[in-house]
């Protein structure tokens, strides 16, 4: 009778149903990563936008190319091997101004952010600086250093100065004044300071001035290239205009806007990795 009570119970358990289970890893899949697979489907409805306007209002290639007309000028322009050397110009530009710019505001930021004096003294003349806008300075760095790398890398490096250099102030003097209390209890020194308690916490601060200077580092590269220069996406730029090929210009835009992305995700998937810890917590 036991037995055949319990054959009975097991018949009458509601059991999942294997469809559910299958698919329960792929909705939670779905739901952590929405934005990115709703992304094709804004970007597809956006270019069919593009092509529908196109057709609608019968605009010339010069003046607006369909989507078609881009893509295909984009594959050629790839296939010959030329919008990838100008592309190549326009990355090693914004890496050494990036590497350089964004090395002399952690410095000096972290040198304002520990001495008030010195930033009174010096912080006027660095928001003078940056008051004049980075076009009417590349001219002058054009003429002074020449059209070629430097005065690129220089311009790069005016443009993404700013932003991490106040991010680092406003992130050392987010610290807690307790914290620092307890580390001088403990004896800690300048650097164990610095590391173990000073960058940790100015770090999602300065991550947001890094993400920004990613960006603007491409601008201040094609603003160099634009006034100045015989390679680089902000050559073929000029010499799309020039010769009205928009097919061109476009291809060149897009090549800018996925640099500008590639640059912008790296800083990204350094800051989710730096600051696994704070998400763990």
């Amino acid at each position: 009778m036991a037995a055949e009570a319990s054959s009975v119970t097991e018949k009458i358990e509601p059991r999942p149903a294997s469809g559910i289970v299958e698919r329960a890893p792929l909705v939670a899949f779905a739901r952590r990563h929405r934005d990115l697979l709703l992304a094709p489907f804004v970007i597809g409805a956006g270019v069919l936008l593009w092509e529908w306007l196109v057709r609608w209002q019968e605009y010339p290639v010069f003046v607006l190319p369909g989507p078609g007309v881009v893509a295909r000028r984009f594959a050629a322009v790839v296939a010959d091997g030329s919008l990838l050397f100008h592309a190549q110009a326009t990355l090693v530009e914004v890496m050494l101004g990036l590497a350089l710019g964004v090395g002399l505001a952690l410095l000096l930021g972290y040198v304002f952010g520990k001495n008030h004096t010195i930033e009174r003294l010096v912080a006027p003349y660095v928001v003078a600086s940056q008051s004049v806008p980075i076009v009417a300075l590349a001219p002058l760095l054009v003429i002074w250093f020449g059209s070629g790398l430097l005065s690129k890398v220089l311009v790069v490096a005016l443009i993404t100065f700013f932003p991490t250099l106040i991010s680092t102030i406003v992130g050392l003097r987010t610290v807690d004044a307790d914290l620092r209390d307890l580390m001088r209890s403990l004896k800690a020194g300048r650097w164990q300071t610095f590391r173990q308690l000073e960058l940790p916490s100015a770090l999602p601060v300065l991550f947001g001035g890094l993400k920004l200077s990613a960006i603007l580092a491409v601008v201040g590269a094609v603003v160099g290239e634009l006034l100045g220069a015989s390679s680089g996406l902000g050559y073929l730029i000029n010499l799309a205009r020039g010769v009205l090929d928009t097919p061109l210009l476009f291809a060149a835009i897009l090549s800018l806007v996925l640099i500008a992305q590639i640059l912008y995700g790296a800083v990204l998937l350094i800051e989710r990795r730096a600051l696994r810890w704070q998400r763990a917590g």
